[in-house]
């Protein structure tokens, strides 16, 4: 499997130069020959950007030409689609961006909507956004009820607040509430695709207006589909790792009156790149029944000596009163390309709805390398 920055590599140059040739006899594609020779080093935004900048060279003309191409390619090249769509709706969002007229703007949204299912259109999505905000989200409402799924999922998932791969858009990030309409269009969509995309925008915006995040989806829990318990448990599962009060309480995880023994280490030095396991005994001690959001932290040792906490599922239990589960976990400092693990002190907590327990230590030995 490749890695993520080799989804768009040469390949997906050359389809591109074959399908700009096939679309527009005669065309040169020079610039994207020699950036198809470029790639190896960039991050796969970079390639993406990088493979864009070459088609607009290699098609210089107006805003309405590219279209025309682009269209061709659609609707005359086999192999047109995949990563290819990356860099082809990115330049039709640049060149409708830089013609600045409402027409090409208009054209270039709908023209995202027509190649998304051929990839999708997010990223480029956020050029338009970026440029005219209202009015993007104005032809976005209307995606909300397309009959095509891809349209209505780019509908959400192009307006996320921290879509991965992306560039932000300052708008929604100083409008938390201007994408809740394209939610509450979306929270009860057939597709599980699309509602999806939903809960992970939900999730995005809660990391920035937890209350809004919680409001939205306590409105959508006050007349659910078979559906709707689901996707909030998804699009508020920050909030619960953060402890947050107001997605507990929505979800059922009441404080509770527990006695918890534990977490009890299997070994408090632990060597680099092996794993340390916990176990912990929780008992309900009130006289109701209770819903138990159970996770752990790991609190790392950070290279300045300071440390960092990470929250991680470990399970979700009903405990009736003087009832006791044990709950184990093993926890990996395997090397990872995504975290860096430093040498030094760590502890482990149990978090259950929202209330950490006593830590437990543990060192994490050095790599022999180091």
């Amino acid at each position: 499997m490749p890695f993520a920055d080799e989804l768009v590599n040469a390949r997906t140059a050359q389809s591109l130069i074959r399908a700009v040739r096939i679309a527009l006899p005669g065309a040169d594609p020079a610039s994207l020959r020699a950036a198809a020779r470029r790639l190896g080093p960039l991050s796969l935004r970079e390639r993406a950007d990088l493979l864009r900048d070459a088609l607009l060279a290699d098609l210089p003309g107006d805003y309405a030409e590219l279209a025309r191409v682009v269209r061709a390619a659609r609707d005359g090249v086999p192999e047109f689609g995949g990563w290819l769509i990356w860099p082809v709706t990115s330049a039709v969002a640049t060149k409708a961006v830089a013609e600045g007229t409402d027409a090409s703007f208009d054209d270039a949204m709908a023209l995202l909507a027509e190649l998304t299912g051929l990839l999708t259109s997010e990223f480029a999505l956020r050029i338009l956004l970026r440029h005219d905000l209202d009015r993007a989200l104005e032809i976005i409402a209307g995606w909300t009820a397309s009959s095509d799924t891809d349209v209505r999922r780019l509908a959400s998932e192009g307006t996320r607040p921290y879509l991965p791969w992306s560039v932000r858009v300052p708008g929604l990030l100083a409008r938390p509430g201007a994408t809740v309409p394209v939610l509450d269009a979306l929270h009860g969509d057939d597709s599980e695709y699309v509602r999806r995309s939903v809960a992970n925008h939900l999730n995005d915006l809660s990391r920035d207006h937890a209350d809004l995040a919680v409001a939205t989806a306590r409105r959508w829990l006050d007349t659910p589909a078979p559906t709707t318990g689901r996707l909030v448990r998804h699009g508020l599962r920050t909030l619960v790792k953060r402890g947050h009060p107001g997605a507990l309480e929505l979800l059922g995880f009441a404080p509770a009156t527990l006695e918890i023994d534990g977490p009890v280490l299997d070994r408090t030095r632990v060597p680099f790149g092996g794993s340390v396991r916990f176990t912990a005994a929780i008992r309900n001690t009130g006289a109701e029944t209770v819903r138990l959001a159970i996770d752990y932290v790991v609190h790392h040792h950070r290279a300045n000596g300071s440390q960092s906490a990470r929250t991680f599922k470990l399970t979700t239990r009903a405990l009736a009163p003087d009832e006791t589960i044990a709950v184990t976990r093993e926890h990996s400092f395997r090397p990872l390309t995504t975290r860096r693990y430093h040498p030094g002190p760590h502890a482990v907590a149990l978090q259950i709805n929202g209330v950490r327990s006593n830590r437990a230590e543990f060192e994490l030995q050095a790599s022999p390398e180091d």
